[in-house]
């Protein structure tokens, strides 16, 4: 049971945006804090994609191994 490159990819640019947007409210900085928020949610939803991904392969293998049986 392995990660995909969505799974991987996805989390890393929510955490850089989640970084982003903390960033720009420290420094009072509207524009980085809605970058920030914008590039989060995209990482979030790649990183779902990537799980769903991930479990159809995984359904796919038990389908597989039952069919065989």
């Amino acid at each position: 049971m392995g990660i995909n490159k969505d799974q991987v990819e996805g989390r890393a640019k929510e955490a850089a945006g989640k970084v982003q947007e903390v960033a720009g409210k420290a420094t009072g900085s509207t524009t980085q804090q809605v970058k920030g928020n914008i590039n989060k949610n995209v990482g979030a939803a790649q990183a779902k994609f990537g799980d769903a991904k991930k479990h159809m392969e995984d359904s796919n293998k038990d389908a597989s191994k039952d069919a065989s049986r």
